[in-house]
Order: C-alpha cells, then sequence, then structure tokens
C-alpha cells in the first residue's frame, strides 16, 4: 500500500495488514485537515518512507507529533509518544484501501457544521468568525455566519487534508488578519492553497478563477455554518460512505 502528499515531498509504503480507519474530530484534527482527519495505523516495521524531502513535525501536544508536507501542506502521519507505530491518513492512500471507517473519536468535539454520522445539525448563530490555525501563528477574524458549506472529495482535496475538505466562499478582502505567517501551495490546475508552514494547517484555498473559500474546521465555534453539498463524489475514498442524506454531485457543476 503506497501513500503521498499532492506534491510527491512525501512518499510513503506500508506493509498490510493494517488497521481499519478511525475518523477523528478533535480540535488539532479539524484545524490541521480544515474539516476531520480520518487515520489507520501501522506498527513502525511495517512503514516505510520512500521519499520524505518534504516532511516536517509539528508537535501540538506531549502526547504526538503530526507530520505534514511543508511544501503542499497535506497532513500525514500522527506518531504517538513512546509507541511503535505510525497512524497515516487514508485519504493520502493511492489507489483502492480495502479499509472501511470503523469508529468516530471525540465527536463531542466536531464543527458545529456538520454530524460525524447522520443530516447535519440546524445552524448555530454566529456574528463573526474566529480563525486561526494550530499552533496561532495565523489569527483573523470575518463576518460570520458562515453559512452554507460544502465538501469536495476529489482526489487532490483528499490528499491535502487527509481525508475529504470542507469550505465555505467569503470575500478575501473581508479576513481580518490579526496575524498570518502563510505558505502557499499552487496546484497544477492554477488554484492556491494557503496553509500554516509552522503546524501545518489549512487556511483557505482560491480557484484559478479567483473564487476563495476558507476551510471549515480553522474556525472555531459557533460557525453559523451547515453542510449543504458534496461534490467530486465520484473520486471519493472506498474507505467511506456518505450518510448525511444531502446532494451528491460526481463532479463539481452536478453533472
Amino acid at each position: 500500500m503506497r501513500g503521498s502528499c499532492q506534491c510527491g515531498g512525501v512518499v510513503f509504503e506500508v506493509t498490510p495488514p493494517v488497521r481499519d480507519v478511525l475518523a477523528c474530530h478533535c480540535t488539532q484534527c479539524r484545524k490541521q485537515s480544515g474539516h476531520y482527519w480520518a487515520a489507520s495505523t501501522v506498527p513502525l516495521d511495517r512503514f516505510r518512507l520512500v521519499q520524505d524531502r518534504g516532511l516536517a513535525w509539528y508537535r501540538a501536544s506531549p502526547a504526538a507529533a503530526r507530520g505534514f508536507c511543508k511544501d503542499c501542506g497535506a497532513f500525514l502521519f500522527w506518531k504517538p509518544e513512546g509507541e511503535d507505530r505510525m497512524s497515516f491518513a487514508a485519504g493520502a492512500i493511492d489507489g483502492p484501501t480495502g479499509l472501511h471507517i470503523a469508529e468516530h473519536w471525540m465527536p463531542e468535539h466536531a464543527g458545529d457544521y456538520y454530524a460525524p454520522e447522520g443530516p447535519p445539525p440546524a445552524p448555530t448563530q454566529a456574528e463573526t468568525l474566529h480563525g486561526s490555525c494550530l499552533c496561532g501563528a495565523n489569527r483573523f477574524t470575518l463576518p460570520g455566519p458562515m453559512g452554507e458549506v460544502g465538501a469536495c472529495h476529489c482526489t487532490q482535496c483528499r490528499k491535502l487534508s487527509g481525508h475529504y475538505t470542507a469550505s465555505f466562499d467569503a470575500e478575501e478582502s473581508a479576513l481580518d488578519w490579526q496575524s498570518r505567517d502563510e505558505a502557499v501551495y499552487t496546484t497544477p490546475g492554477g488554484a492556491q492553497r494557503g496553509f500554516c508552514p509552522h503546524c501545518g494547517s489549512s487556511l483557505w484555498f482560491r480557484n484559478a478563477a479567483g473564487g476563495f473559500s476558507v476551510e471549515s474546521g480553522v474556525i472555531d465555534n459557533p460557525t453559523g455554518g451547515q453542510l449543504v453539498s458534496h461534490i467530486f463524489v465520484a473520486d471519493k475514498g472506498d474507505y467511506y460512505t456518505i450518510d448525511d442524506g444531502l446532494p451528491q454531485y460526481p463532479r463539481w457543476d452536478g453533472a
């Protein structure tokens, strides 16, 4: 089983069997992935880095270090302290995984715009949105509420987030940055993704036509948002199902 980040700066291999996937909704995973993270794990003697040119680590707590690509921002690894195992992003795997999501961790910390399983809750009230990366190097506010949130399951979004993304449209000029220290990755299609180079948190996306959106997981509750649809489901991972009853579109335009 082989996996990689979006830009190819980090490539890894794992030798099965591997544990089924756990989906984590903790604040740290949501900020780093931009929505929530999904990972499998394997003993270190069955894990191998093929390419580590872009690999960087951020220690968000004494319990574990978080590995990401410093060139494209892909959230790839979670290494627990004192344990001989590596958790790796299911969304980073190339091709079918043969796995499934076995459990949701910390569902009580899920964002208020979605539910870990089933339909999303009713929107909350929010006048001002507060966003920040995991390490605090990037902080901003913008007018609320978050509003409609769209999920994208394309291969690029899955590799960069480690699962799939969820974002909302915003006026870029409306973001009021209290601190800003970001890196920008330009995709092969000409879009740009902003992320923190210190902790790997996903921040924003600007498409090739200039449309701007903010990653939902970086916003601190309440958001006033609600997940409303899924796009590029033709490219979704094989390890999860979409069970919220929302509209699904094979591609961007629903065709």
